[in-house]
C-alpha cells in the first residue's frame, strides 16, 4: 500500500529529481497551488531538480507564460517538457496538411514547421489540441467528422492525452476523450504525451542537463491521473507520490472524506501501487 506523507519535505532526502505533472498538482486552470508551489521551491533549495511535465498540448513557452499568469513561480521549477513539445516531432514526421481540431489559441504548436494548416476535406492527418468548445462539446459531437477521417484512414495525432482536467471545480474533457473515440471508431492515433514513452525520455535529458547524471531510482513521479501520471511511472518504473485529491476523488470518498482503505483497493485494482501518496501536494 501506498505510504500517506504529510509534507513533501518527508520523502526529499530520497530523490535528486522530480517530475511532476501541472494540471491538478500545481494549479488547477484557474489558480495556482500555493503549499504545492512551496514545496517545489523547498525542494530545489534542499538539491533537487524539478522538471515539470504536462499534458498541455501548447510548447513550453507558451505554458510558462500561462504558469506565471495563475501565479506559479519560476523558482519552482527548473525545467518544463510538454506534449505538445514532444507532438512537434510527430506533426514533423508526418503527413504535411493538417487539420486542427482545437482552439485557434493552439496554432504556435505548428510555428517552424514545415507543416500546412488545411480544411477537414485537404488534410492528410488530424492534429488534435482539444476541443473547439470544451464548456459545452463531447467527443460525440464530432462522429460525423471523424467518421468521414477514419473513412479515409487519416492519423489522428493528439497533443494532450489526458482525458479530462480540474478547471476550478469543475471536470472538463481533453483530447485524449476525442482520440479514444476515434480508436473507437476504428480510427489510428499517434500520441507522445504521458503515459507515452517520449514524454519521459525528453524529461528525463532535460533533468540530465540541469544537473548532470543521476540514478533513476533516486526519481520521483507526482501526479493525480491513472491513466497518464500513473501508468506512466508505472511503464517507466518510477517511484510515484500519488496526489489523492484530484480527478479520481470520487472513486474513494466517504461522507465527504478520502477513504484510505478504499483508495488503497480502487488503486489494486487499476494494477498500481504508488510509493506514498497525500490529498495535495504541499
Amino acid at each position: 500500500m501506498a505510504k500517506r506523507i504529510s509534507n513533501f519535505s518527508e520523502i526529499t532526502a530520497h530523490y535528486d529529481v522530480i517530475l511532476s505533472d501541472v494540471w491538478g498538482v500545481v494549479h488547477n486552470g484557474i489558480d495556482a497551488f500555493p503549499a504545492a508551489c512551496k514545496a517545489l521551491v523547498d525542494a530545489r533549495a534542499a538539491g533537487v531538480t524539478v522538471v515539470l511535465i504536462t499534458n498541455s498540448p501548447r510548447p513550453s513557452p507558451g505554458v510558462i507564460s500561462q504558469l506565471r499568469v495563475l501565479g506559479v513561480p519560476d523558482e519552482a521549477y527548473d525545467r518544463i517538457v510538454t506534449s505538445g513539445d514532444v507532438t512537434r516531432h510527430l506533426i514533423a514526421e508526418g503527413p504535411k496538411k493538417v487539420f486542427l481540431l482545437g482552439p485557434e489559441r493552439d496554432m504556435p504548436l505548428f510555428e517552424g514547421l514545415d507543416n500546412e494548416v488545411v480544411g477537414q476535406d485537404e488534410a492528410d492527418a488530424i492534429v488534435c489540441t482539444g476541443f473547439f468548445d470544451d464548456e459545452k462539446e463531447v467527443p460525440e459531437d464530432y462522429h460525423d467528422m471523424l467518421v468521414a477521417f477514419q473513412k479515409r484512414d487519416v492519423p489522428f495525432i493528439c497533443a494532450n492525452p489526458d482525458l479530462v482536467v480540474e478547471r476550478g471545480h469543475r471536470i472538463i474533457p481533453c483530447a485524449g476523450a476525442i482520440a479514444a473515440y476515434y480508436e473507437d471508431l476504428g480510427g489510428k492515433s499517434r500520441i507522445a504525451g504521458k503515459p507515452h514513452t517520449p514524454i519521459y525520455e525528453e524529461a528525463l535529458s532535460s533533468a540530465r542537463e540541469a544537473r548532470g547524471e543521476f540514478s533513476k531510482d533516486r526519481v520521483v513521479a507526482i501526479g493525480d491521473g491513472m491513466p497518464t501520471d500513473v501508468r506512466g511511472a508505472i511503464s517507466q518504473g518510477l517511484d510515484l507520490l500519488y496526489i489523492s485529491a484530484g480527478i479520481h476523488v470520487n472513486e474513494y470518498t466517504i461522507n465527504g472524506e478520502i477513504d484510505e482503505a478504499v483508495m488503497n483497493a480502487w488503486l489494486k485494482r487499476e494494477g498500481a501501487s504508488p510509493r506514498w501518496w497525500m490529498p495535495r501536494l504541499a
